[in-house]
């Protein structure tokens, strides 16, 4: 499910082959992560990822004077909606270098104009703004400036509340008309290869109905032969008379199918679900978490998809309300949701206990294999806050680059004494660039 391939640098062969990895089980309990996924929609943008025919991406315009009816959706926006697109440009052959442009346009119905407010927005391509490069499994990310991968970059860009200083904080759209939204490239020219793509995320909030568009273009070129961006004009042909951009890929596999190959496919619809907010504790009804036994975890599952709910039978992955018929029923990995998650953990033993929280990646069902898989699951920038022993609030970022079945270090530390009782929050987004699902463990350490 990894949306880009990055280059990784391998170890020298050897004449005498690796030992296979050990599988390290870890028969400890998996809970159901509590709450659920907010109301709000997001237009998600994510197929075909590869995009080797200009087209029509996603549409949720009505299909009423559209030449091709079955690549419209007729699924309005207002109020609070996000705006996720994920796409990769490669050039066909070596010497067809044309750029792929990206356009998402919104478009006012109404008989009044209509005020989009863009709260919190950034786009990023894979080359130059955030190549894939090897990092360290943990680093601290105060600032922002570490990141592998465009998707990395974006959503710890979303996590800290910015707007990208090309995005203006509204788009006033006068009735009748429409605006784009973004109107960027995905050039491949002097590239090896020549292969590149683009994240975007955007959080939005419209005063008004709005029908939304993301559709791929090559460049236009002027007089001189010059590439340049495409116009409104432009991109309204486009989406008038174009065909859904291609290539298309095979149906995903029916959720309910019982056959043992799973498709999960690629999304292009409506999702539910911009964040998913939730209190850990005892019960629905306790007001705090119970630290494990010394020497013991406990785990809950993150971003859990069909067939891979690490035994909690719980899937997270977000509904789709409009989509297309071979495309993803459900928002697999749940790209650019945000989890933010609090922990009033307790200690209730008469002693000092030390408790670690960690993101970690398993195989299956708490299997982790030593040394971990080559593969990279997950990138991207968690968010923690705390109170430290002296009292005072704490807030670290830490990005963490793990492989398959990979047992991650700890985010926290905590020294507990007795019967006491420290509020921990963690909040990310999950990035486009990692595979679930994922575990939170709360560890206490056996000293």
């Amino acid at each position: 499910m990894l949306p880009f391939l990055p280059i990784f640098s391998l170890a020298q062969a050897t004449s005498t082959p690796a030992p296979p990895p050990q599988e390290i089980v870890r028969p400890q309990e998996v809970r159901p992560l509590p709450g659920q996924l907010d109301n709000v929609p997001v237009f998600n943008s994510n197929s075909p990822e590869l995009v080797q025919k200009a087209g029509i991406l996603l549409s949720t315009f009505p299909p009423t004077g559209k030449a091709n009816k079955r690549a419209h959706l007729n699924f309005p926006l207002q109020g609070r909606f996000d705006v996720f697109a994920h796409h990769v440009a490669k050039a066909p052959t070596p010497d067809d270098l044309q750029t792929l442009y990206l356009g998402i346009m919104l478009h006012n119905p109404g008989s009044q104009p209509v005020t989009v407010d863009i709260l919190s927005a950034a786009s990023y391509l894979s080359q130059p703004d955030a190549p894939f490069i090897e990092l360290p499994s943990q680093l601290r990310n105060p600032h922002g400036k570490v990141y592998a991968g465009p998707g990395d970059r974006v959503m710890s860009e979303i996590l800290r509340g910015h707007r990208q200083a090309m995005f203006p904080a509204q788009l006033k759209i006068p009735q009748g008309q429409s605006k784009m939204l973004l109107n960027l490239p995905i050039p491949v020219r002097k590239l090896e290869p020549p292969l590149n793509g683009r994240s975007t995320y955007m959080r939005l909030h419209s005063d008004g109905a709005v029908y939304a568009a993301s559709l791929a273009m090559c460049a236009p070129v002027d007089e001189k032969g010059k590439e340049r961006a495409p116009t409104l004009e432009e991109w309204q042909q486009l989406l008038e008379t174009g065909e859904l951009a291609g290539p298309r890929r095979s149906a995903p596999t029916p959720p309910s199918a019982s056959s043992e190959q799973f498709v999960y496919g690629r999304v292009a619809g409506i999702s539910q679900g911009s964040q998913w907010e939730a209190q850990l504790s005892d019960s629905a009804d306790a007001e705090s978490l119970t630290i494990p036994p010394a020497g013991e975890a406990f785990f809950y599952g993150l971003s859990t998809v069909n067939r891979k709910t690490l035994g909690t039978n719980q899937i997270q992955s977000a509904p789709l309300l409009v989509r297309y018929p071979d495309t993803a029923y459900r928002a697999h990995g749940n790209y650019g949701v945000q989890y933010s998650l609090s922990l009033p953990l307790q200690n209730p033993t008469n002693e000092t206990q030390t408790v670690t929280l960690a993101i970690q990646t398993p195989t299956k069902e708490l299997r982790f294999l030593d040394p971990p898989a080559e593969q990279i699951f997950f990138r991207g920038t968690v968010k923690v806050q705390y109170t430290d022993k002296q009292g005072q609030s704490q807030t670290r970022y830490w990005h963490l680059v793990q492989q398959r079945g990979q047992q991650g270090k700890p985010i926290v530390r905590l020294k507990m004494p007795p019967g006491s009782r420290r509020l921990v929050s963690l909040d990310f987004l999950y990035p486009p660039d990692a595979t679930p699902p994922q575990v939170l463990t709360v560890r206490t350490l056996d000293e």
